[in-house]
């Protein structure tokens, strides 16, 4: 089982970055992931929002194997628990044995490919929040997620 967790563009904050690789280097003890970031969108100001959805669909769509599980990480998905996500991590990653990946699209959400691709949507808040904060705190989830499943004293109810 792996887990991909893929964006588009990169962390750019040093304190983002930073937060993000102490819990990449946690979640080692756990599962294997892979954090893939694809390159922003050049010269954008001649394209429609639909139109930058629509490339970016084509390079997210190229990093997803048949077999694999996407989830979006989407405003309109289920919100879950902390609790509740580490039963859905060990659900379909530990227990099934399929690879999960993870996405963030770019500033304009997803291209309905995307969508159509997709297996399940997950809303992390019902605020909004930067795609380069997101990326922090999915980390971060998924770290106590495995620390739930582990039985660990990470996570306090």
């Amino acid at each position: 089982m792996k887990i991909t967790f893929l964006t588009v563009g990169k962390t750019e904050d040093a304190y983002l970055k930073d937060g993000i690789e102490k819990y990449v280097k946690r979640l080692k003890h756990y599962t294997r992931l892979e954090i893939i970031e694809l390159p922003e969108l050049k010269n954008t100001k001649a394209l429609t929002p639909e139109q930058q959805k629509a490339k970016e669909a084509e390079m997210i769509l190229k990093k997803t194997g048949v077999t694999d599980h996407v989830i979006l990480l989407d405003e309109n998905g289920m919100e879950l628990t902390s609790k509740q996500f580490a039963g859905y991590i060990n659900k379909k990653a530990v227990s099934s044995g399929v690879n999960l990946i993870f996405i963030v699209g770019g500033p304009y959400g997803f291209d309905e490919q995307v969508y159509q691709r997709a297996n399940d949507k997950l809303s992390l808040s019902l605020m909004t929040f930067s795609h380069q904060m997101v990326r922090l705190f999915f980390t971060e989830q998924l770290y106590r997620a495995f620390t739930i499943i582990k039985g660990e004293p990470y996570h306090h109810s």
